[in-house]
């Protein structure tokens, strides 16, 4: 029996991702490891809290100690690993902070599964999901391939980056087995509110200001996160091992476009009259080392495993906006700070 470790399981993207495989796969095990910092959420699983496959562990990817135990508890096969500072904002303002999660925690985790797994590492895989953003920035044309150099420009992107380099590193001297992902920015259910798409969504409909960075001008590529889990699903069972996936949406939009686009979704909605939620718009002072233009070639896991986006970006944001319309009190246990005490209430027995 598989016995996968997804790490930051209870954040955005990792929460989807541990849905998908408690549902799809009942003969896993399915242990889901989480630090439970600012975006980790356990209201974001409650549907599958108590899946017989599915266990919860708070612990810290950079506590060698602990992670051991639980590799030795649940005799883990595999690691999906997710467990990420992802907000390039928050790396400017401490940047240590990604160095010990995204490149500390990353080669602790590399290190223990190196030394469980040594007597046979064919037998286990090392998943790494990670980011467009080591790829630095695009002009006005070009995509990146999974051959691109890398150029990270900002502290979230470089500590990334460098796990990057550590996961490939432990393929090629010690023979442990790994596959990544660069993915696109992620937008969907669940997502934390400090991020482009719910912040809007979460300030139009409390009638505040819309901040957007500079001329708004910057564009990125857009994937809907049930898609994401989709494709870590594929390259988990079906990627080559020692490999490269990108993963992306083919959407790439200039922020205020999408912002113009959202805004006229949320009047309709919110029967509003239309051009209400864009007089919010507020163009604010632009951020340090700012990309300019992320698009993914997103080709090959599309012609080796068979995957492509199942919905457009419109379709996508409509029933991203409607998910956050039908939850406003997730939305509002987020932005009250109240969703911090879902694990006490429900695991402190």
């Amino acid at each position: 029996m598989k016995t996968v470790l997804i790490t930051g399981g209870a954040g955005f993207i990792g929460s989807h991702v541990v849905r998908r495989f408690v549902t799809q796969y009942p003969d896993y095990r399915i242990i889901n490891v989480d630090a439970l910092t600012y975006a980790g959420n356990l209201e974001n699983l409650k549907d599958i809290e108590h899946a017989k496959n599915y266990v919860f562990e708070k612990a810290d990817i950079k506590d060698s100690a602990r992670i051991s135990a639980i590799f030795d508890q649940y005799n883990v096969t595999d690691v999906i690993h997710l467990a990420a500072e992802s907000h390039v904002d928050r790396s400017i303002l401490s940047p240590m902070d990604f160095v010990y999660t995204n490149v500390i925690g990353t080669v602790t985790l590399l290190d223990i599964a190196k030394n469980k797994w040594k007597d046979d590492y064919k037998s286990h895989l090392f998943y790494h999901v990670s980011t467009d953003e080591v790829y630095g920035a695009l002009g006005a044309e070009g995509l990146f391939t999974e051959d691109t150099r890398y150029d990270p420009h900002s502290p979230y992107s470089a500590s990334k980056a460098a796990s990057d380099h550590f996961v490939r590193a432990y393929y090629d001297t010690y023979g442990l087995q790994v596959v990544v992902s660069n993915c696109s920015n992620n937008y969907g259910p669940n997502h934390f509110p400090e991020k482009l798409i719910p912040l809007m969504i979460n300030n139009i409909i409390h009638n505040k200001p819309l901040p957007v960075y500079g001329d708004g001008k910057y564009t990125r590529d857009w994937l809907y996160v049930i898609d994401h889990a989709r494709a870590i699903d594929l390259i988990f069972h079906e990627g080559k091992k020692g490999d490269t996936y990108n993963i992306g949406g083919f959407n790439e939009w200039q922020n205020i476009n999408l912002v113009h686009v959202l805004c006229k979704q949320m009047d309709e909605k919110l029967d509003r009259e239309p051009g209400t939620s864009a007089k919010l718009i507020t163009y604010v002072k632009d951020r340090p080392g700012h990309d300019l233009r992320y698009a993914i070639d997103a080709s090959k896991i599309n012609k080796e495993l068979g995957w492509s986006p199942s919905v457009t970006f419109e379709e996508g944001l409509s029933a991203t906006i409607d998910w956050f319309l039908s939850n406003k009190t997730w939305l509002n246990n987020i932005t009250s700070g109240a969703y911090a005490h879902y694990y006490e209430t429900q695991y402190d027995n």
